[in-house]
């Protein structure tokens, strides 16, 4: 498929690397990419292609500098005395991030520049959030009197605390990657040239992985932000049962018992 506003790669090594590929305005999302981004998504998904771990990252100087608010789109709303500004996130914007929640491989973020707005958001969706020392984060939303959105209130509480999500949504500082990464925010931080290489060294680890055990591993830790105890006791027995019975943990339990290196084909 061919894309104007993203890139997505398939590497024979199982990595496929979706990047925002704007980077005349910081790869701020417009609509167009957003729809670009779902369509990529159901490639990623596609058997056929043989992805086993993503990567979303930035072309240029930014990651995502958040909503393009000078896209054609944007300024029709704005047109609008009473602009229904969360339609869009119905129609465009959640369908992308309910897909991303529920991929079947682990999925990192490699922030290679600014994150701001709905790409701050884009950026805390990874399994792993690695980063550039030069990026930041911002929750902008409040420099144009709107509230922070793609499920930015849900995360930022739960990673930090209330205290320090309402100070970046109310103050909309820039939060530098080393500050993140002290905050538990953020996984780990590279030197900017280090960056894209210790993201794909990670990236083939997690692809030379049990594929099926990390898509396990991601819905237990998403459902156990909603469940109680016993429903997250009771969810962990199931997904064992079903990690049990594939070709990885079986391999992975021989190689154990004859203390050699896991060979894992993500069955």
């Amino acid at each position: 498929m061919t894309y104007e506003r993203i890139r997505l790669d398939f590497a024979d090594n199982g990595i496929a690397t979706l990047t925002l590929a704007h980077p005349q305005v910081l790869n701020a999302v417009s609509l167009q990419m957003i729809s670009e981004l779902s369509d990529a998504i159901a490639e990623i998904e596609n058997p056929a292609n043989g992805a086993r771990c993503l990567v979303l990252t930035g072309e240029g100087r930014g990651f995502c500098a958040g909503a393009n608010l000078a896209d054609d789109a944007s300024k029709d709303r704005l047109a609008n005395e009473f602009p229904d500004s969360g339609s869009v996130l119905d129609t465009h914007y959640h369908p992308f991030l309910k897909r991303l929640q529920n991929l079947d491989i682990p999925f990192i973020t490699s922030v290679n520049g600014v994150a701001a707005g709905v790409g701050m958001s884009f950026a805390l969706m990874g399994d792993l959030v690695l980063a550039a020392r030069s990026a930041y984060f911002l929750q902008a939303f409040k420099r144009i009197g709107l509230v922070p959105d793609g499920g930015s209130t849900f995360m930022l509480p739960r990673l930090i605390g209330l205290a320090r999500s309402m100070e970046l949504s109310m103050l909309a500082d820039k939060l530098p990657a080393e500050t993140a990464l002290e905050w538990g925010l953020i996984n780990r931080v590279y030197d900017d040239e280090e960056l894209a290489a210790k993201t794909q060294e990670l990236a083939l680890e997690l692809a030379s992985g049990p594929t099926k055990t990390y898509g396990l591993i991601r819905k237990l830790y998403w459902a156990s932000a909603s469940n109680n105890y016993e429903a997250q006791l009771d969810m962990e027995r199931r997904s064992q049962a079903i990690a049990g019975r594939t070709a990885d943990s079986k391999e992975g339990i021989k190689a154990f018992i004859e203390k050699r290196p896991a060979k894992f084909t993500g069955q």
